[in-house]
């Protein structure tokens, strides 16, 4: 079983750099590694100069393919014949040692994968508290481990509005729990969703799938999106026994502004793809839960010490769901 990876980047030399490092210590070492660099400047080619890293290709894209979509889709153009996984990795993480030999060993022991996902585990603050433990309104509790439940889950479980499905799959009203929410028990768990910096897929997958150009730029969700589709091909899974850590590098971030817009707009996107044809019930979910968001957004300008960036992505949420009144965002 082969490997290639690919990490698209973005003015980001030294998180690159730690990543890479992390790579070359990996007990098993991909067969490829394709760079595909969307910076407006030399000092990510300058950095990788400085530095040997086997079977490493270096790409710098123009204008026209710069934006992590399309990055992503020019390097599964050049990865090579002979490549059997393609394993994508966001370039401000940092893997643990064992990394793609868990990969591997999931792909091995399931062979009905298509994908696989890793599992960031510096995001997560769990306890193990057994099988037979009643949570309270406060806590999420999944395959006998809980977490404190963020407020946000917490009004939306008191307005009948949480999500009905376990972590890493989307309702049909969307809005669901991510990966993040899987506990760090070592197991495998079936999921209909990755995050797509910490993923990978069988390369036979791009035989009829890419990542969809309609997330510009920054790219927010566009993950849920591509994953959502390929779980139609076949089952998804996420190891939580491959380890990373992602360390949220603010640099090519988008403002809060257009952040919070994308939130909006592109979790419309999302939602469609998973429910092109919601019912009328699954439509009020989705806007009671946007606006219940864009609210209590609104109110973090009070509770948080950055009250500018909350205000500023809570009108970009505002924005973004009026928006969708006039101009919905159009499936490609």
């Amino acid at each position: 079983m082969k490997f290639a990876l690919i990490i698209c980047t973005y003015m980001r030399p030294e998180p690159l750099l730690r990543l890479l490092e992390s790579v070359q210590k990996q007990t098993l070492y991909p067969d490829r590694i394709l760079i595909i660099d969307g910076s407006t400047d030399v000092a990510t080619e300058a950095i990788l100069q400085q530095h040997t890293f086997n079977n490493l290709d270096y790409f710098k894209v123009t204008a026209q393919d710069r934006g992590l979509t399309k990055q992503r889709n020019y390097g599964i153009a050049r990865v090579a014949n002979g490549i059997d996984v393609v394993c994508f990795l966001d370039d401000d993480t940092v893997l643990e040692e064992d990394y793609l030999e868990q990969i591997r060993s999931t792909y091995q022991q399931y062979p009905d994968a298509v994908g696989v996902g890793g599992y960031i585990s510096n995001e997560i603050k769990s306890e193990f508290v057994g099988y037979d433990y009643q949570p309270s309104r406060d806590e999420y509790y999944f395959d006998g481990w809980k977490q404190k439940e963020g407020s946000r889950f917490v009004m939306r479980k008191k307005l009948g509005l949480d999500s009905d499905c376990p972590p890493g799959y989307s309702s049909m009203y969307s809005h669901g729990r991510s990966v993040g929410f899987l506990p760090p028990s070592g197991k495998v768990y079936p999921v209909e969703m990755l995050m797509g910096g910490v993923s990978s897929f069988q390369k036979t997958v791009f035989n009829t799938q890419v990542f969809s150009t309609y997330f510009e730029g920054y790219g927010l969700y566009e993950d849920a999106d591509f994953t959502l589709r390929v779980s139609k091909m076949g089952q998804l899974y996420l190891n939580t026994a491959a380890k990373l850590k992602h360390y949220h590098d603010a640099a090519g971030r988008p403002n809060p502004y257009h952040y919070g817009k994308m939130v909006v707009r592109n979790g419309w996107y999302v939602w469609r793809t998973k429910n092109p044809k919601p019912t009328i019930q699954h439509q009020l979910k989705w806007h009671a839960i946007t606006i219940l968001l864009t609210l209590i957004r609104f109110t973090n300008v009070l509770t948080s010490s950055s009250k500018k960036e909350a205000l500023t992505e809570a009108l970009g949420r505002t924005v973004g769901w009026w928006s969708l009144l006039l101009n919905k965002p159009r499936r490609n």
